[in-house]
């Protein structure tokens, strides 16, 4: 039991009342939500089967914590808000973070978290990255139609003397590069990549192993791959084209587009100056880059407002209406970009502050699994609820980050929340779907 220091601390009276704290309070906690990741992980089954990934050279006689107790306590650690392994030194007495981890004892300090964040190599976080793959399709109940596969990267800044430290010219810092592969909210892989390579580097080959394991699964879906120009490689369209595969991707504009697309970017321009209104049209063309074996279907996008000329490019294979194409499938890829916001600013992915190489990717892979326990929370209880559409942060503060006071025993383990909770009849709900009786 902790110490409590019970010396009163003295306020300021509130309308002649008195008004004191002190610390004699007992547990209590800030993370009592947590018990519902908890929960949603043993539905999924997501940290014992990644355990099991997982190499352990240590000498068992000696270990107090096993890899899956400091897996559970890192990812659920991240979800519930806790960027660092240094944040580790004082939950690992979180009556709450035992509770859900697991254990009744004090769990592992940030010197052990470390040493097993540094014993990850190459081989573990490949098979994390399938591990991934297995939940998005655990999570059908039928065999889908259609899977559109987002394929994005983004800067993770660094600061130090990190592996593979390289500056980046557009974005003007020392960086990282990660990929990321998303179908909707699903997160398929996240890639850490240094900044000295081309931002589509090994996009080709993801793309082909999710394929073949998608199509493995369901041999007649139909699979769509979309990315803005950073990702306009001719050698991903002759993959695609060979492989069944559609793609929708940005094309970066150049001297020879200008000239096919003058007549109707002069239309709208023309049309702007009389009526002072935005102005937007849509064509298409075909057109073959020096590098690609054949003309492709080329849609334009000619706008002219206020600012002036807005024009974009996008190169696919499908064949549906140019403007539903632009404006249904190919501006959609926006909402990747909040997605990886999530990871990166609510789940902390870009803390990727170890010197070695493989942990900062162990600790991207950590981030991803935060993210797919909420989401998969989300979507198993939350639905037609006014959480339908949150985001984690918003997940985290109203459901997960709940004051309560704990009691444990050698019987039970109580937790006592406050009475003016505003969710209480939304988590007594959730929590029933998640424990059925």
């Amino acid at each position: 039991m902790t110490n409590c220091n019970s010396k009163a601390i003295r306020f300021s009276p509130l309308k002649g009342k008195k008004v004191a704290a002190n610390f004699a309070g007992g547990e209590i906690t800030s993370n009592a939500g947590g018990l519902l990741l908890r929960e949603i992980d043993k539905k999924l089954g997501l940290t014992k089967e990644l355990s099991k990934l997982l190499p352990d050279s240590r000498h068992q006689s000696y270990c107090e914590h096993s890899i899956e107790s400091m897996l559970r306590q890192r990812i659920y650690g991240m979800a519930m808000g806790y960027e660092d392994v240094n944040d580790h030194d004082y939950l690992r007495k979180d009556i709450a973070m035992q509770t859900y981890v697991e254990s009744e004892k004090d769990l592992a300090g940030r010197s052990t978290l470390s040493r097993f964040e540094n014993s990850i190599g190459r081989e573990t976080i490949v098979e994390m990255n399938k591990q991934l793959v297995e939940i998005f399709i655990k999570s059908f109940k039928k065999p889908p139609k259609e899977l559109i596969l987002d394929f994005d990267a983004t800067d993770d800044k660094i600061y130090g003397n990190q592996e593979f430290r390289h500056y980046h010219g557009y974005y003007r810092e020392h960086c990282y590069l990660p990929l990321y592969v998303f179908c909707e909210e699903h997160l398929l892989a996240s890639f850490l990549r240094p900044a000295n390579v081309d931002g589509a580097k090994h996009s080709w080959a993801v793309l082909s192993l999710l394929v073949k394991r998608l199509r493995r699964e369901w041999p007649e879906v139909k699979i769509i791959f979309r990315a803005d120009c950073g990702f306009c490689r001719h050698k991903i369209f002759n993959w695609c084209e060979k492989h069944n595969v559609n793609y929708i991707v940005g094309l970066p504009g150049n001297n020879i587009l200008q000239n096919i697309s003058c007549e109707i970017r002069q239309q709208v321009a023309d049309q702007f100056t009389i009526d002072q209104q935005k102005q937007r049209e849509f064509s298409e063309f075909y057109y073959a880059a020096s590098t690609w074996k054949n003309k492709r279907r080329v849609i334009v996008k000619a706008e002219y407002n206020a600012l002036g000329a807005n024009t974009r490019y996008i190169v696919t294979n499908l064949t549906e209406d140019a403007k539903d194409l632009y404006d249904d499938m190919y501006c959609a890829r926006g909402d990747m970009e909040n997605r990886i916001k999530e990871q990166q600013l609510d789940l902390f992915a870009d803390r990727t502050s170890c010197h070695k190489w493989w942990a900062n990717q162990f600790r991207l892979m950590l981030s991803g699994f935060a993210y797919t326990l909420l989401m998969a929370l989300k979507n198993t209880a939350l639905k037609a609820t006014e959480f339908t559409k949150a985001q984690c942060s918003t997940i985290r503060l109203k459901l997960l980050k709940i004051g309560a006071v704990v009691i444990r025993n050698t019987r039970r383990i109580k937790f006592l929340a406050s009475s003016s909770y505003p969710y209480q009849d939304l988590f007594i709900k959730i929590t029933q779907k998640l424990c059925p009786e």
